[in-house]
């Protein structure tokens, strides 16, 4: 059917966006890679951010207190919380639920209504309280707490400075994004690098947020797939890698509004140059993103303007002609936050990995072990496991979040099924327990395999659930506007 009318995926509402600096002291314990050959971060390459979104439905009174805001019920106008931390991954339950705990006792807020995302630089500290006894370790617990503190603080910024404007989306392309499944030339297995010979999902999607009343940008929303993975052992700075270059250019062409990054699904997805110690090419990937996101906010209309077929014009040629009208924009807001039961391989015992990391003499190994120990204990001893997802409804997009690492496939898939909305996809969302790769994968000697608890039905199974949630979800919001 021809469209008369074509606007932009839009959302009217109340936002407020605010951020604090979370970068760590120099001299914590940032041993990230295996092969790296230190310990602890020798300066800082760029701060570390985090970032926070409150968005609250329009039809709130403009005089609501942030209490008045996330005390209300779930249903009832109750903000969608946002944050987005320059941090790598969880790697303890407790940790993670420390910081996202906070800030729902503060707010009073429901825990299908707030979602903190990471975006998964490798060149960040640790945020592990297990890693206490490792050279400075003794500085992560305060600066966790110091994070936790920074998050509280700027969503109630946010909360309180929520406004009327208008959230607007549109799609790009980027190629920084890499696919890094190599077949090994030397040997029968894979190895995690650029592979030259398989394509990569390169969709950028990008929000701009707007003043209702001033016209100005409030801030940007950068949703991209792609490991920050360009600094790695022989780094010893500090750095939120590639994304901190990239907001760098978009908050400079914005006039300075904070520009947040939304890690997509980027299982199997990392810039072509990486692995280095050198920075200057992490801003350069950095830039490659942000000159992508500025393209990309220039293909954006106005606020509330839509494009109106209004006839044709004879001339050489008979001319289609569009003009910018005005246009009512949606305003609902909906979130839910569902358990989807996983499948999980045959996983060896604690003990049994408590021995081999204690009689492990090789650095890398038991770096892994280590790792492997603690997937271990984060999934339980059932051949299942319940992982939440989180689905907000915000005008025309569909925002989705889940802990893991998923292959592309997952964004891919959501996108394709809801082509009219604007599908935001995120790794890394409240916790983190090990990849999500595609069944055929699992036959394969591969690392995002071998690393993770679950087995070869699990991305299948996330994605199924989604899209039956996120297909009730669209069904009631078109039963509600008739």
């Amino acid at each position: 059917m021809f469209r008369r009318t074509v606007r932009d995926f839009s959302a009217s509402a109340r936002i407020g966006v605010a951020r604090r600096d979370i970068t760590p002291p120099v001299g914590i314990y940032n041993r990230a890679w295996g092969a790296a050959a230190h310990d602890t971060a020798a300066g800082i390459h760029r701060p570390l951010t985090a970032t926070a979104i409150a968005i609250v439905p329009a039809d709130r009174v403009h005089d609501a207190t942030p209490a008045d805001l996330s005390n209300a019920a779930p249903h009832d106008g109750a903000p969608l919380v946002l944050v987005t931390v320059d941090a790598g991954w969880w790697q303890l339950p407790e940790d993670e639920w420390f910081v996202r705990g906070a800030v729902l006792d503060r707010f009073g807020l429901d825990a299908a209504r707030l979602m903190i995302a990471f975006t998964h630089t490798h060149a960040g500290p640790s945020i592990c309280r297990g890693d206490a006894d490792k050279p400075g370790g003794g500085m992560i617990a305060a600066y966790l707490a110091s994070v936790r503190d920074a998050v509280v603080d700027a969503v109630g910024e946010a909360l309180a400075a929520a406004r009327p404007a208008t959230l607007s989306w549109a799609y790009g392309k980027c190629n920084l994004a890499a696919n890094r499944d190599l077949p090994d030339p030397q040997g029968n297995r894979h190895v995690c690098g650029y592979n030259p010979d398989n394509a990569a999902d390169d969709t950028l999607l990008v929000g701009r947020i707007t003043d209702d009343a001033s016209g100005a940008i409030m801030g940007t929303i950068v949703n991209y797939a792609c490991h920050p993975t360009t600094l790695a052992w022989e780094n010893q700075l500090i750095s939120p890698d590639y994304v901190g270059a990239m907001r760098e250019v978009v908050e400079a062409n914005t006039g300075g509004a904070p520009c947040a990054f939304l890690q997509g699904a980027s299982g199997e997805l990392a810039p072509r140059e990486q692995y280095v110690g050198e920075t200057a090419i992490a801003d350069q990937n950095g830039r490659r993103l942000g000159f992508a996101v500025l393209a990309t906010l220039e293909s954006l209309l106005p606020p509330r303007i839509a494009l109106e077929y209004t006839g044709v014009v004879e001339s050489g040629a008979p001319l289609a002609t569009w003009r910018r009208t005005e246009v009512e924009l949606p305003t609902t807001i909906a979130a839910e936050c569902l358990q989807v039961r996983l499948p999980l391989k045959s996983l060896p015992p604690d003990d049994q990995i408590e021995q081999e990391i204690a009689a492990c003499t090789d650095r890398v190994m038991a770096e892994r072990l280590r790792r492997k120990l603690r997937v271990r204990r984060s999934v339980g001893t059932g051949a299942t496991c319940d992982m939440p997802a989180w689905i907000w409804r915000v005008g025309d997009a569909l925002i989705v979040g889940q802990p893991n690492e998923a292959y592309s496939n997952f964004q891919i898939v959501l996108r394709e099924h809801f082509a009219d909305h604007a599908v935001v996809v995120m790794n890394l969302v409240n916790g983190c327990v090990g990849y999500l790769s595609p069944p055929e994968l699992h036959d394969l000697d591969i690392y995002q395999v071998w690393q993770s608890p679950f087995d070869r039905t699990a991305l299948d199974e996330l994605i199924r659930t989604c899209v039956d949630r996120m297909r009730e979800m669209t069904r009631r919001a078109k039963q509600n506007a008739r």
